[in-house]
C-alpha cells in the first residue's frame, strides 16, 4: 500500500493505491499546524480504506508515505523566514539585479566581499562572518565566483568550521553556494543556495515534526519528500529548494501519464485549487520543464516542470476594484475560508457565488460533512459586490463569474497559444466548476476530466520513484573514470541512507558541458566521455528505486449510452434560473453522455455542462467535454 498527500493552501488531498485500487479523501488545511492535517487526512483515508477510523493500522499497512507541501512555497510568497547574509569574493550588484526587491528582502544590506587571496583571508572569512552575524544575519551562504571558486569555498569553509564548531549553540548556519550546485553560472548558483537558506528552516522544523508524529503512529518507513524534480526523498536527504512547486509537479506529472494514455499531442493541464491555478503544457506526453527553473523570476541551477500558478482558485477574494471586480491573489484558504463555510470568513470568493447560484449543493458539497451557510454566501457578495456596483443579486454573481473565469482564462493564454486539437485537463477541487465556460474564452473544444479529478496532484504523485541526483566538476576529459566511480560512489551511499541496496536501483549518467551560460546534457556510456572545447565539465548521476506507478486505463469511443440523471437542481443561468438534470458520477455507465445544460457531480467536485456542450465517460471513469458542432 501507498499513500501520497498534496498539502495545499485551502485543501490537503490524499490518495491510497494498493495494486489497480485506490481510494481517495480531502481534509481542511491547518495552517497553524501543518502536521495537524496531515494527521488528519490519514485519519480520514484509514476511514475510506477499512470502513473504520484505523490510522494505526493504515501506517502498519504502508510501504512509503510520499508527501508534497507549500510551506516552502508560502514562506518566500509571504516572505516568512530567516534573515540572510551573503560573502562572495567580488560585488553582489549582478546577483541583486535579478531581482532587486528580492534581494533587498532576502539580504539588504547583509552582505559582504571577501577577496579570496592573501594571507589573511582566513581570518578576514572569520571577522566577515561575525560583522554579518552582528549585523542581524542568522544564515549565511558563502558563493564564489570563477574557476577557482569551488576550491576557494572550500578553504574557508574549512576555517570557518573552526571557528564556528557546530556543537556551540551560537553557530551560525553557513551554506557554501558550490556544495549545493555544480553551475558554472555564478548568478544562477548563487540565488540557488539563497532560496536553499532561505527555505530551510521552516521546512526542516515542519517536515520533521510530521514524520515525528507518524513515528509516534507506529509508521514503519521514513516519510518520504516528492520534489520538483519528480522524484520522493526521506527528509534527511531531500534539499529545501527541491520542494518549491512540488504539488504541481505532481500535476503536471499526472497530466504527463493521462496524455501518452489518450493520445493527446498537446495537454493543458489546468488544476484549480482553493488558493491558487497552476497551468502546465504537456507536449506528446512529455511536460515542459525549463533546464534552469525560475523561482520569482529568478533563474536557478535545477530544472523545473514550466508550471505558471497565479491567485485564482476557488478560495481567492473577489472585490470591487473601481468598476470591475478583482480575482485575488489573497485568498481566504481554509482559515476563515469562504463565507458560506461559517468558520467567520466575510470576503466574496467563487465558491459562495457558486452555491448562491445553485451549482452548489450543501447536500452533497465535500461529501456532505460540511456545514454550509447560505445566507453567509449571498450577504458577503450582496456587501461586497452587489451595493458597491449597483447590481442586484443575481446580477451580481453573474459578474463574479464573468470575472473568475476570464482571469483564469488569461492567466493560461500568458502560458500558451493552444493550437488546432489541444485538449485541457482539468483537475483540483475547483477545477472542473465551469470548465465549459474558460474553455469557450480559449477556444478550446475538448476538456479532459480524469476520474481522480478531485486529488489528482496526490494522485500525480504516486508516478514519482525515490531518487536523487549527483554532480561533480570534471577537469579534463581524462580524469571521467575517476569521477564516475567517485558519482557512484556517492550515489551508492546515498541510496543506503533510504534504506535501499544500490543493487536495486538503475543509473543514468550525463555530461554537462556549460559554455556562455548554455548547457549542453549528452548521456554518458562506459567511462569515457569526449572533451568539449571551451567548455565547463561536470558529470551527473542520477540514481533511482522504482516504486509500483497508477496503472491507467479505459479509452474513449466506444458505445455511447443514454446517461441516466439522479435528479434535477435550479441554476442560475445568465439572466435566468433554469432546472436542469444532475449525474452523480460514481453512478454513471461506462460509455454513458449527454447534452448540457447539466451538472455533473461527484464527492469532491462538481461540473457545470453548458448549452453546445455534451459529456461522455470511458469505461474507467474519465469524462470527456466536448463542443457540440452545429
Amino acid at each position: 500500500m501507498l499513500v501520497n498527500i498534496d498539502n495545499g493552501g485551502t485543501l490537503t488531498d490524499i490518495c491510497v493505491t494498493d495494486g489497480d485500487r485506490v481510494w481517495r479523501t480531502k481534509t481542511l488545511t491547518t495552517p497553524f499546524d501543518l502536521s495537524q492535517c496531515l494527521i488528519d487526512g490519514l485519519r480520514k483515508a484509514s476511514t475510506a480504506v477499512f470502513g473504520e477510523e484505523d490510522l494505526e493500522r493504515l501506517l502498519l499497512s504502508t510501504d512509503h508515505i510520499r508527501y508534497s507541501t507549500t510551506q516552502g512555497t508560502n514562506a518566500l510568497v509571504e516572505r516568512r523566514g530567516p534573515r540572510l547574509g551573503l560573502i562572495t569574493d567580488s560585488s553582489a550588484d549582478a546577483v541583486a539585479a535579478a531581482n532587486p526587491e528580492l534581494f533587498a528582502v532576502l539580504v539588504g544590506e547583509r552582505h559582504a566581499v571577501l577577496p579570496t587571496s592573501g594571507d589573511d583571508h582566513r581570518v578576514d572569512a572569520v571577522r566577515t562572518v561575525s560583522d554579518l552575524a552582528a549585523r542581524g544575519a542568522n544564515r549565511i551562504v558563502v558563493s564564489f565566483v570563477g574557476n577557482g571558486g569551488r576550491a576557494a569555498e572550500a578553504a574557508v569553509k574549512r576555517a570557518l568550521l573552526r571557528a564556528f564548531p557546530p556543537h556551540l549553540l551560537r553557530a551560525v548556519p553557513i551554506l557554501h553556494a558550490h556544495d549545493l550546485a555544480a553551475d558554472a553560472d555564478d548568478t544562477r548558483r548563487t540565488w540557488t543556495a539563497l532560496f536553499n537558506a532561505f527555505l530551510h528552516p521552516a521546512m526542516e522544523r515542519f517536515l520533521y515534526a510530521a514524520e515525528h508524529k507518524l513515528r509516534d503512529a507506529r509508521a514503519q518507513r521514513p516519510l518520504l519528500i516528492f520534489g520538483n524534480d519528480g522524484r520522493s526523498a526521506r527528509v534527511a536527504k531531500t534539499v529545501a529548494v527541491r520542494t518549491y512547486g512540488s504539488g504541481p509537479r505532481g500535476g503536471a506529472d499526472g497530466a504527463a501519464q493521462l496524455a501518452k494514455h489518450h493520445g493527446i499531442a498537446q495537454l493543458i493541464s489546468l488544476d484549480i485549487g482553493g488558493t491558487t491555478t497552476d497551468v502546465a503544457v504537456i507536449e506528446n506526453g512529455v511536460p515542459r520543464v525549463h533546464r534552469f527553473g525560475r523561482i520569482e523570476g529568478v533563474e536557478t541551477s535545477f530544472a523545473l516542470a514550466d508550471v505558471t500558478s497565479f491567485g485564482a482558485g476557488g478560495s481567492s477574494i473577489l472585490r470591487v476594484d473601481g468598476e470591475s471586480i478583482a480575482v485575488g491573489p489573497r485568498s481566504v484558504g481554509s482559515t476563515p475560508g469562504p463565507a458560506c463555510f461559517g468558520l467567520g470568513g466575510t470576503s466574496a470568493t467563487i465558491t459562495d457565488a457558486f452555491f448562491a447560484s445553485g451549482l452548489l449543493d450543501p447536500n452533497s458539497y465535500f461529501g456532505g460533512a460540511m456545514k454550509i451557510d447560505l445566507d453567509r454566501a449571498t450577504a458577503a457578495i450582496a456587501r461586497e459586490i452587489a451595493a458597491p456596483l449597483g447590481l442586484g443579486i443575481h446580477a451580481a454573481i453573474q459578474a463574479l463569474e464573468d470575472a473568475w473565469a476570464g482571469r483564469v482564462a488569461d492567466g493560461v493564454r500568458a502560458c500558451i497559444d493552444p493550437r488546432a486539437g489541444a485538449v485541457m485537463a482539468a483537475f483540483g477541487g475547483a477545477g472542473p466548476f465551469i470548465i465549459c465556460r474558460i474553455a469557450d474564452l480559449l477556444g478550446i473544444d475538448r476538456v479532459l476530466i480524469p476520474r481522480m479529478a478531485a486529488i489528482f496532484s496526490a494522485f500525480g504523485i504516486g508516478f514519482s520513484d525515490i531518487g536523487h541526483d549527483y554532480v561533480l566538476p570534471l577537469a579534463s576529459a581524462d580524469e571521467a573514470p575517476a569521477v564516475i566511480a567517485r558519482l557512484r560512489e556517492i550515489g551508492a551511499r546515498g541510496m543506503r541512507a533510504e534504506a535501499i541496496d544500490p543493487a536495486q536501483c538503475t543509473e543514468r549518467l550525463s555530461l554537462i558541458a556549460d559554455r556562455d551560460g548554455e548547457q549542453l546534457v549528452t548521456p554518458v556510456t562506459g567511462d569515457a566521455v569526449a572533451d568539449v572545447t571551451g567548455a565547463r565539465l561536470s558529470l551527473r548521476l542520477t540514481i533511482a528505486r522504482a516504486l509500483p506507478h497508477p496503472v491507467l486505463s479505459g479509452q474513449f469511443g466506444g458505445a455511447s449510452l443514454p446517461a441516466s440523471p439522479s435528479g434535477t437542481r435550479t441554476l442560475l443561468l445568465g439572466d435566468g434560473q433554469r432546472a436542469v438534470p444532475v449525474y452523480r458520477i460514481e453512478a454513471l455507465a461506462p460509455g454513458s453522455g449527454a447534452a448540457g445544460p447539466a451538472v455533473l457531480e461527484e464527492e469532491f467536485f462538481t461540473c457545470r455542462v453548458d448549452v453546445g456542450w455534451r459529456f461522455d465517460t470511458s469505461d474507467s471513469g474519465d469524462i470527456m467535454l466536448s463542443k457540440e458542432r452545429p
